[in-house]
C-alpha cells in the first residue's frame, strides 16, 4: 500500500473539538515556523458543525503554529495510520498570539494567578466516558467484572498515554452504564490543559481502532449517569513547594488557598457557561446525580462544586502536604481543557488580589447554558479576562449552539450531543 506519512496541527477550540489540518510530514520544519493556515470564523463553529453565527465574516487570516512541547506520535502498531499531531497556538500572520487562542486564554490566566500571588497552580483531569465496547451489565458499577470485559481497550489507552508522554495514573470502571474513567498525573497549567487534551484523543484512538467509541458527552442518555471531568489543583511556590495545605486553617486551607477557593465560588455561577458549556451539561448539574447544583466547598463530598480531598497517612508533614489538592466538579468535555482551566484560576486569583474569604451563603448554579451566559454577559470580570473581542465571540457562540437545539427533547438532545462528543 503506498502511504506518505501525515502529520496534523490543531487546536481544541470553543467547542472542546480538536480541529486543524494535516499535512505530509517531510514539511514539519517549515510548519514549525509558519503553522497551517486558519482563519477568524473557524472559531465559530458549532459541535455540530455549522457556523451559525459569527462576529467575523469570511475576512481574515491567522496561523495554527504546532507547539514543540504538544507533539504526539503514537503508533498503535496494528497496521493503522500513527496518531502524529500536534497541539498549537493560534496566532496572527504577525506571529503575535491571537486574542481568541484558547492556549492563550490559559497562559494568560497562570500570569495573572503569578501577578496576584507569585505561584503557579498544578492541575490533573479525571474524565469520565462511556466506552461502547462492552455490553451494559447492571451490578457491575466499579467492579472487576466491568474492569474485566473491556477486554484490552484499558491497555492499549494507558499505553497510547504514556508513548504521548503523558502520564498515566488510573483506569477504572465508573458507576454508569459501560462508564469508565481515566486520570493522568497532574502537571503546571499550559501542560495539564495538553494533557487533558492528549489523554481524550488516546481514548477515541484506541476506540476506534477496536471498531468502538469513547463518548465524552456529559449526558449520553437523558435519564442516565452523567460524565463529568474533574479538574484536581494544588498551589506552588516558585521553588515548587506546595502552599495550598495548612492544618489549622479552615478545612485544612492555607490563607492563599482559602482566597484562592473564594475566588472560584465568587464567579462559579458565571464560570459554567465555560466550564459547563452545553445544554445537556445542565441535565448533569441536577439533585441526585452526584454532581453539583449550588457554589460550595465542602471536605470530601463528591456532590461539591469545590471538593477538599483526602490526605492519605503518609510520612511526616512534607508528603501530606504535597498530597493535598482542592477538586473542581462543575466541568465536563464539552468545555475546551485550556478554557476550563484557564476561567478557574482567573478566578482564584482574582479571590487573592481580592482578599476573598469564603462565602456564608451557597449561591445556586444556573440551571440551563442560557441562563449561564445570561450570568457571564453580566460579568464585567468575566469580560475582562475574555478581552472584548473573546468575550462577543464566545457569548454569540454558545447562544447560536443553544438556540439551535432548543426544541429537541431531552432525549434526542442527549442523542445528538452523544453522536458528537
Amino acid at each position: 500500500m503506498l502511504r506518505e506519512d501525515l502529520t496534523f496541527v490543531g487546536t481544541c477550540d470553543i467547542a472542546g473539538l480538536v480541529r486543524g489540518k494535516g499535512f505530509p510530514s517531510t514539511e514539519l520544519p517549515a510548519r514549525r515556523k509558519i503553522g497551517i493556515g486558519w482563519t477568524h470564523s473557524n472559531l465559530m463553529q458549532t459541535c455540530f458543525g455549522p457556523i451559525l453565527d459569527t462576529p467575523f465574516g469570511t475576512a481574515g487570516d491567522l496561523m495554527i503554529v504546532p507547539d514543540p512541547s504538544a507533539e504526539v506520535h503514537v503508533d498503535f502498531r496494528d497496521g493503522s495510520a500513527p496518531e502524529h499531531f500536534f497541539l498549537g497556538d493560534v496566532r496572527n500572520t504577525d506571529g503575535s498570539p491571537w486574542a481568541c487562542c484558547v492556549r492563550t486564554f490559559l497562559r494568560r490566566a497562570a500570569e495573572a494567578l503569578k501577578d496576584a500571588s507569585g505561584l503557579e497552580l498544578l492541575a490533573a483531569f479525571e474524565q469520565e466516558f462511556v466506552y461502547t465496547g462492552v455490553e451494559d451489565v447492571p451490578g457491575h458499577a466499579y467492579s472487576l467484572n466491568a474492569f474485566r470485559r473491556q477486554g484490552v481497550f484499558g491497555e492499549m489507552l494507558m499505553a497510547a498515554i504514556r508513548a504521548a508522554s503523558v502520564h498515566p495514573d488510573s483506569f477504572l470502571a465508573e458507576y454508569g452504564p459501560r462508564q469508565f474513567e481515566m486520570t493522568v498525573g497532574p502537571d503546571v497549567a499550559l501542560r495539564a490543559a495538553d494533557a487533558a487534551v492528549i489523554a481524550r484523543e488516546m481514548a477515541r484512538g484506541a476506540a476506534f481502532r477496536l471498531e468502538n467509541r469513547a463518548i465524552f458527552s456529559p449526558m449520553p442518555v437523558a435519564d442516565g449517569a452523567g460524565n463529568g471531568v474533574h479538574i484536581h489543583f494544588s498551589l506552588h511556590d516558585a521553588s515548587g513547594a506546595p502552599v495550598t495545605r495548612d492544618p489549622n486553617g479552615p478545612m485544612g486551607l492555607s490563607v492563599v488557598a482559602m482566597h484562592f477557593a473564594a475566588g472560584v465560588l465568587h464567579h462559579l455561577p458565571a464560570l459554567c457557561a465555560v466550564t459547563a458549556p452545553s445544554p445537556v451539561s445542565y441535565f448533569r448539574l441536577t439533585p441526585n446525580r452526584w454532581a453539583p447544583t449550588v457554589a460550595d466547598l465542602k471536605l470530601q463530598d463528591r456532590s461539591a462544586s469545590l471538593r477538599i480531598c483526602p490526605v492519605f497517612d503518609a510520612e511526616g508533614q512534607e508528603q501530606q502536604n504535597a498530597q493535598f489538592n482542592l477538586e473542581f466538579r462543575v466541568c465536563d468535555a464539552a468545555a475546551s481543557p485550556y478554557m476550563a482551566l484557564g476561567a478557574l484560576i482567573f478566578a482564584g486569583a482574582d479571590g487573592i488580589a481580592r482578599e476573598l474569604t469564603l462565602p456564608d451563603t451557597e449561591a445556586a448554579l444556573p440551571t440551563s447554558l442560557t441562563a449561564a451566559l445570561d450570568v457571564m454577559e453580566e460579568s464585567a470580570a468575566l469580560k475582562s479576562w475574555f478581552g472584548p473581542v473573546f468575550f462577543e465571540a464566545y457569548l454569540r457562540h454558545k447562544r447560536s449552539e443553544a438556540a439551535y437545539v432548543a426544541d429537541l427533547s431531552p432525549e434526542d438532545l442527549c442523542a445528538r450531543y452523544a453522536e458528537i462528543y
